[in-house]
């Protein structure tokens, strides 16, 4: 039995990436500020072959952004929490996360399954500063329960480039 992406079935699915695409990743990644012509240097590649990979790469969603990586701790956001969040059903998860997303501490919130409907990762300042930001999150009548797990200590950092890495492998 096939399963299907979004209407598309599995075996069909185009590999995302080769090896020349991971290299390219990885090095944006190390060196995010690098350009087209340097990049085409240190990957001995035509620079009209780089500028089509990225191009490439932007439109088909592998590449979603070149923006500086932002640390909330470095801000004065040395708290990371965790929150499950059950909403009312009868609202849905729209109206929900428009109101999450008007909340600059929530950094993301996803569709789960499990005992919750969402799950959020927030930052604060203080665990007293934690207390406000869920109140705030809680302050919406589609959310009817929160569960907080605080985050003692990172041990593996947001990371993609061993994704990255497997993907072009799997060629």
């Amino acid at each position: 039995m096939l399963s299907t992406i979004s209407g598309v079935r599995v075996d069909k699915l185009p590999n995302p990436i080769d090896s020349l695409d991971a290299r390219l990743i990885g090095l944006l990644a190390l060196e995010p500020r690098i350009g087209v012509l340097e990049c085409s240097r240190r990957l001995h590649v035509a620079r009209g072959t780089v500028q089509a990979r990225l191009d490439r790469l932007t439109e088909r969603g592998v590449i979603r952004g070149y923006g500086p990586d932002i640390d909330p701790a470095a801000l004065g956001y040395g708290v990371t929490a965790f929150v499950t969040l059950e909403i009312r059903q009868r609202f849905g998860h729209d109206p929900v996360a428009a109101h999450l997303a008007e909340i600059p501490e929530v950094l993301e919130a996803h569709t789960i399954t499990g005992s919750g409907d969402l799950m959020c990762r927030i930052v604060a300042r203080s665990n007293t500063d934690l207390q406000r930001v869920i109140d705030r999150v809680m302050g919406f009548d589609g959310i009817e329960r929160s569960s907080t797990i605080i985050a003692l200590a990172e041990q593996i950092p947001h990371r993609t480039l061993p994704l990255v890495a497997a993907a072009a492998r799997a060629t």
